[in-house]
């Protein structure tokens, strides 16, 4: 199979299915036979994708926490715990990624640069200097505009009506 230049996908906005978008590009890949990591910022290690794809050849998950919280839920020291934790764990998966991977997904990144809990700069140096081949894969809620650029595929997911919104819960499966 010819290698191709890597691309940097951006998924992000305040709908339902960034997520989703990101591990099917995943799949897809995988099926096509390129090597795939998977990183889930911001989660523990139990999301419902997981279970499926993590049996899937040619799909590695790179471990987490095994329990997580919201941002706005952390004191101040949890909050430096976790800028500390995702700080070496951004540099594991990115140094694994080079070593044997054709596309590295890096689900929530935005999110954890946007609640302070990872450096933005340490990311963009990393997508302007990672290895030629690598495709990469960002997801979250609002990135900054030099992310926006940085980006060769961008795509907002802008929720329109939400069950949330009317005070449902989020569903075993689907959320």
């Amino acid at each position: 199979m010819e290698k191709q230049t890597g691309l940097v996908h951006l998924y992000y906005g305040d709908g339902k299915g960034k997520t989703t978008t990101g591990m099917g590009l995943c799949t897809r890949a995988a099926g096509y036979g390129l090597k795939v990591l998977i990183y889930q910022f911001m989660k523990d290690n139990k999301t419902s994708e997981r279970n499926v794809l993590q049996s899937v050849e040619n799909i590695t998950f790179m471990n987490g926490l095994d329990a997580e919280k919201f941002s706005i839920c952390m004191n101040d020291e949890e909050r430096k715990a976790r800028l500390a934790f995702y700080t070496e764990q951004f540099q594991r998966v990115t140094k694994k990624a080079e070593q044997d991977y054709d596309l590295l997904f890096l689900d929530e990144v935005i999110y954890t640069i946007q609640a302070r809990l990872l450096d933005e700069k340490m990311v963009l140096d990393y997508l302007k200097s990672k290895p030629e081949n690598l495709e990469v894969i960002l997801t979250g809620h609002t990135p900054s505009q030099t992310l926006i650029e940085v980006a060769d595929y961008v795509s907002e997911i802008k929720k329109i009506k939400h069950p949330y919104d009317k005070g449902k819960c989020a569903r075993m499966g689907i959320e």
